[in-house]
């Protein structure tokens, strides 16, 4: 007779044999298998893996640990109660951990904003300690405090998510930490918008509504939620800014991100397998390369390429994922008045956290709207109230927190394919109409080896007619769509396409699993597919010898032959398969096969750089030619002053770029947690609705008078000018960069010299 233990496992309910013989469940060798089977392990490991890299790499033990409380305590456990009260179902301890970290985060925001908005920015842990109160005094809450109905995970599927974890805490290392030590100046060497971050975290920290910190006045025309969240962070930790954004703040938007689209892998797909595979193809799925160089216009954007360096991305990808879970779960009938209000929360919190979602969801939404309403031959409801929530959305975003200007977005076709063609050539110019054609056809058929498994759910009839098939195609399409048609003087329009490819991974997981069961492919043919693939990545690159850029003397029609020469070998192999293993089985093999070129494709471009592709550095050799000082300078600054003084720089050129002078100087805000009168102006609404490409960060600052008001007082020192700042534009601080050319001499006469270290000084206007 057997019964099933609480770990799953079957065992005999005869006397517990003497330890330490075969099938003792209380001795050391059922103590271990108890302690590997429990998904407490796996998160455990990855904890204290994860611990231990932070403190490595630069992080203070109560750093760490007032942040890790702050998650646990005001994020993850207050929105789990709320996920479990609110949502329902069953779900492993981690999915709703995660589900309740997203809902932490988006409740966060919107009640800091309050509390910022009433001059009381701590209040924001009101949400914690009130969810707590009431989930503690309602008695028909309290049983939320114990998880009820739970998925009992199998070992290797938590296992499997924890190495999903530790994988990207090991790419953080690579690409952060190892590379943007903590300790100036080696952090003038940070990615390169780092500065535009740490400002906004400032200006969320101290002001609402928000402006533009680096030019006074300036409206902040940009999804700015995460740096809210960041602002909370920061006040409830005491960690600074720039320790959360480049070591703490992404990594558990990271770990919930992992286990949030497992959980919508196995929700689509109906197994675990799948999950996994789901999980596997957002860290590494990306549009492959099939030439030797490097190829960044094709390959980059992955889950973990754009993780630290957009928090706005990492943010906007970890809330946008439940969110398209409740719209599968409520298109497919299970509905309710708690999923209804979750819904509600998440596609507001959306709305501010990054602008290409919410355009994603409507073309979702209108397309399972459409599809359902003729299949069903009436309107579906549910499809279209939710659409409505997204269109309001949408346009109190574009309207208010936006204020209806383009930000650099145009209406520009193939803008993206001219870009990718000067790349990939190495040209300049207009590319002839037949190379714009070629090398976008190049691009979709990239795009279709990448998504190879989508046709597979053609092998289930009915499987592309299901709403969230339907919904997912739609957000795929469209961020195909817009990153064709639209244009960004910096490429931005491309955060769409890159927004939508977990969710064509999805759909290229489910039509690949699809395909595989109805085919019925044994696992050794299966690996050899996948060999196969891998093989093809190296071989045709290798045996078509497109180096890219190709430089001039070469023609752009060698571009296409690597992108001909693939299909044509999937094409013969195709043909050898029908004969030898049928028609489904050779889709089937070739689907593999392809989907083996597409999953590793970042690893494949990586290697297939090495030796024709100058090692890259994060900065030009200027950008380490730093005023020395300059974070003690602007720290001295933040700590004497007001949060609402006003300060003039005569930093405009980002610093170690004086010679091409780059407008994207930002430092200044983002060291001293000030508003600058004029810093830099690269990234602001106004500057970006007049740049073309190229243009950006070299345009002149549009308010000539300001400038000249400004740059006077370091350049001509007199009462007269400090007049002109104090009076006219509330200038109450000076930041001066001494080693700038032009500086005039006795501005200690008319200003005092309040603090100076290495070439910086900060003078104090005087009163009137």
């Amino acid at each position: 007779m057997k019964v099933i233990s609480s770990l799953g496992r079957a065992v005999s309910d005869s006397p517990v044999p003497a330890a330490g013989i075969p099938g003792d469940q209380s001795g050391w060798g059922g103590g271990t298998r108890r302690v590997a089977g429990s998904g407490w392990t796996p998160a455990a490991a990855v904890a204290l893996l994860t611990a231990a890299v932070l403190v490595y790499y630069g992080v203070s033990v109560r750093d760490l640990t007032f942040f890790g409380a702050y998650v646990v305590l005001a994020l993850a456990l207050p929105g789990t109660l709320l996920v479990r009260a609110l949502y329902g179902g069953a779900r492993t301890l981690a999915e709703e951990f995660a589900l309740g970290l997203a809902l932490g985060y988006a409740v966060e925001v919107g009640v800091y904003v309050a509390a910022r908005a009433a001059g009381a920015p701590l209040a924001v842990l009101a949400w914690p300690a009130v969810t707590y109160a009431v989930f503690l005094a309602v008695p028909g809450l309290r049983r939320h405090w114990r998880s009820g109905a739970r998925v009992k995970a199998p070992a290797w599927w938590s296992w499997s998510i924890a190495l999903a974890v530790a994988f990207l805490v090991a790419w953080s290392v690579l690409m952060v930490y190892r590379i943007t030590p903590l300790a100036w100046p080696d952090l003038k060497a940070a990615f390169y918008d780092l500065p535009f971050h740490l400002a906004l975290v400032g200006e969320l920290k101290y002001h609402l509504p928000p402006t533009t910190p680096w030019i006074a006045g300036e409206p902040l025309f940009y999804h700015w939620f995460v740096y809210a969240h960041l602002a909370a962070a920061n006040w409830i930790t005491g960690v600074e800014p720039v320790v959360l954004l480049l070591r703490l703040a992404m990594l558990p938007m990271l770990a919930a991100i992992v286990v949030v689209f497992g959980l919508i892998g196995r929700r689509v797909t109906g197994s675990h397998t799948g999950g996994l595979l789901v999980v596997a193809g957002i860290l590494f799925v990306t549009v492959p390369s099939l030439y030797l160089g490097k190829n960044g216009a094709f390959t980059w954007g992955g889950v973990p390429d754009l993780s630290w360096q957009s928090p706005t991305q990492t943010f906007g990808t970890l809330l946008f994922a439940p969110l398209t879970l409740l719209v599968v779960d409520m298109l497919g009938g299970r509905r309710g008045a708690g999923r209804w209000v979750m819904t509600g929360v998440l596609t507001v919190a959306v709305m501010g956290a990054k602008a290409v979602y919410l355009p994603l969801l409507a073309v979702g939404l209108a397309a399972v709207a459409v599809v359902e309403t003729v299949r069903r031959r009436r309107p579906h409801r549910t499809s279209l109230v939710m659409l409505v929530m997204t269109a309001v959305c949408l346009l109190f975003a574009q309207f208010v927190l936006f204020g209806g200007v383009r930000q650099g977005v145009s209406l520009a076709p193939l803008f993206h394919m001219r870009t990718a063609w000067t790349e990939l050539t190495g040209l300049a110019g207009e590319p002839p109409a037949a190379s714009l054609l070629g090398i976008t056809l190049v691009f979709l058929l990239a795009q279709v080896i990448a998504w190879s498994g989508i046709p597979g759910l053609l092998s289930r009839p009915g499987l592309l007619a299901r709403p969230e098939t339907v919904l997912m195609l739609g957000i795929g399409t469209a961020g195909i769509g817009a990153g064709l048609l639209l244009g960004h003087p910096t490429r931005s329009q491309l955060f769409f396409l890159w927004a939508a490819y977990p969710y064509l991974t999805v759909l290229s997981v489910h039509g690949l699993l699809t395909l595989h069961r109805r085919a019925g492919l044994p696992r050794r043919w299966t690996a050899l597919a996948a060999g196969g693939g891998v093989a093809a990545v190296y071989l045709v690159p290798f045996a078509c010898g497109v180096v890219v850029p190709l430089g001039p003397g070469r023609p752009d029609s060698l571009l296409y032959l690597p992108y001909v020469a693939l299909p044509a070998v999937a094409v013969v192999a195709a043909a050898v398969l029908v004969r030898t293993a049928g028609r489904l089985r050779a889709w089937a093999l070739i689907t593999v096969a392809l989907a083996a070129v597409a999953l590793p494709a970042d690893l494949h471009a990586r290697v297939l750089a090495i030796g024709h592709d100058t090692p890259g550095t994060l900065v030009a050799p200027g950008e380490r030619s730093l005023p020395p000082g300059a974070p003690a300078a602007a720290r001295w600054l933040r700590d004497h002053s007001d949060p609402d003084d006003l300060v003039a720089s005569n930093a405009h050129c980002r610093w170690g770029y004086h010679d091409l002078c780059d407008k994207a100087q930002f430092w200044v805000a983002a060291l001293s947690e000030r508003r600058v009168l004029v810093e830099g102006w690269a990234y602001t609404a106004t500057n970006l609705d007049r740049a073309r490409p190229g243009e950006v960060h070299q345009l002149p600052f549009w308010d000539a008078d300001r400038l000249r008001a400004n740059d006077a007082v370091f350049s001509s020192p007199s009462a007269a000018a400090v007049r002109e700042l104090r009076d006219r534009y509330g200038v109450r601080w000076l930041f001066a960069d001494e080693r700038q050319p032009g500086l005039g001499a006795g501005l200690g006469k008319v200003a005092d010299l309040r603090f100076r270290s290495g070439g910086c000084a900060v003078y104090r206007l005087p009163d009137a």
